[in-house]
């Protein structure tokens, strides 16, 4: 979240910030409830004033044996009074609290101004759009051929939007995500994270998942858990309530883990196929970084996924979100698009992000800086990268015309040394 100093001294800058956002945070009103804050908290520091004051003098007119009847009366009045204060204090600060979080982080000087995706900016091209001498099926086709992946029969465990992953297409799966850890620990410098799949309320609170996108959570209720959305969530509040050192800075830890997305208000969109699912696999990366440096390890994060991508020789395009396609808690955000040929569209496969102190604010995260003062960190995350779309591609990319399909040659070795799924 923001904090409250700033929008005070730059409350027109958050404004155009929420309007660029498209988004729906209360300047006006948050100060107005904080004004009606400062003069609430400055009476009853008076009233405190007055009863800590008066109390001496009771206390000195007891030691000379004089009459403090009146003033122990008038004192016990002012206490209630000062409980009474204290009472709306602690309303006024929830519904200060209230506001604040609703309110969006701004996004960086260099961020495009834009209503949606249409005004996103495509910054690179990696990769050569590949021949085909004949029509590339989709990927549902494809793995339906080579029963890798059952449709049919993931509807039928849990519903429509989750996939039954079949003999060569689970251990592709497995492939995928074990070459993503083993080349983000060995040649990106990532640590390894395994974190819990579960969550509480202040874990997604932490990271800016809720409130706003509560109801794409599945949620469990007597137990108020959460089934993370993206391994962000567990792997930025590991440093929940702590000051790091300025010496560990920047950590970088990369974490397998499923996700699970209601996908709330995307009824309709991209049904067919594994598009757009419930319950999907991801390889995470987070970093925890100086607030001087955390812009070059937005880049660097860039980098090390698009290596995946590069590695597995997959086309693939940058966009540098517009504000208006930023989430809520970020301040810049690019997105990496692999290109899928069946479908004949570009898919998201990750989004990176640097949130600055944002996500630290909600969670309480600091450093200790050089000159001994407490700070908070920048955080940094992307996929390195999601499973199911970089998946699509690869079926979609390497099919061959009899229905198999070739396997990447750096995956070969975590296949058992198969370089084809045959029919």
């Amino acid at each position: 979240m923001l904090d409250l100093n700033f929008i005070r001294n730059n409350a027109e800058t958050v404004k155009k910030a929420i309007l660029n956002k498209r988004e729906n945070g209360r300047v006006d009103e948050l100060l107005e409830v904080d004004s009606r804050k400062r003069s609430l908290l400055f009476e009853c520091e008076q009233k405190r004033n007055r009863l800590n004051k008066t109390s001496k003098e009771i206390s000195g007119l007891k030691k000379s044996k004089q009459d403090a009847s009146e003033l122990i009366s008038d004192m016990k009045v002012l206490s209630q009074e000062i409980k009474e204060f204290e009472q709306k204090l602690r309303n006024v600060d929830h519904e200060l609290n209230d506001i604040v979080i609703r309110i969006p982080n701004i996004p960086a000087e260099d961020v495009p101004v834009g209503l949606d995706e249409s005004a996103n900016l495509e910054i690179k091209k990696w990769g050569d759009r590949k021949e085909f001498n004949f029509t590339p099926k989709p990927h549902w086709e494809v793995g339906s051929t080579l029963d890798i992946l059952d449709f049919d029969r993931g509807s039928k465990i849990s519903g429509a939007g989750f996939v039954l992953y079949k003999g060569f297409g689970a251990r592709l799966e497995r492939a995928l995500y074990n070459f993503m850890l083993d080349l983000h620990t060995t040649e990106h410098g990532y640590r390894e994270i395994f974190p819990p799949y579960l969550v509480n309320r202040q874990s997604m609170f932490g990271t800016g998942q809720i409130p706003k996108l509560e109801d794409d959570m599945y949620q469990t209720r007597e137990e108020d858990m959460f089934l993370i959305p993206t391994g962000e969530v567990p792997v930025t509040n590991i440093h929940r309530d702590e000051i790091l050192s300025i010496d560990h800075l920047p950590i970088c830890y990369t974490a397998f883990t499923a996700c699970f997305r209601r996908e709330a208000g995307a009824h309709g969109k991209d049904t067919r196929g594994m598009t757009r699912v419930h319950q999907f696999n991801k390889v995470e990366l987070v970093k925890f970084t100086h607030p001087d440096t955390s812009y070059n390890e937005l880049e660097a994060l860039l980098i090390n996924a698009e290596k995946v991508l590069q590695l597995l020789g997959l086309e693939y395009r940058i966009l540098k979100l517009c504000t208006g396609d930023l989430s809520f808690a970020s301040t810049k955000c690019y997105d990496i698009e692999v290109w899928a040929p069946g479908t004949k569209s570009y898919l998201e496969v990750s989004s990176c992000s640097n949130f600055e102190d944002f996500q630290a604010r909600r969670s309480n995260i600091r450093f200790r800086d050089k000159d001994k003062k407490v700070k908070f960190v920048h955080t940094l995350n992307g996929s390195g990268l999601a499973l199911p779309r970089t998946m699509i591609a690869l079926l979609e990319t390497y099919q061959l015309e009899d229905g198999t399909v070739a396997i990447p040659e750096v995956l070969q070795k975590y296949m058992g040394g198969v370089q084809k799924i045959e029919i």
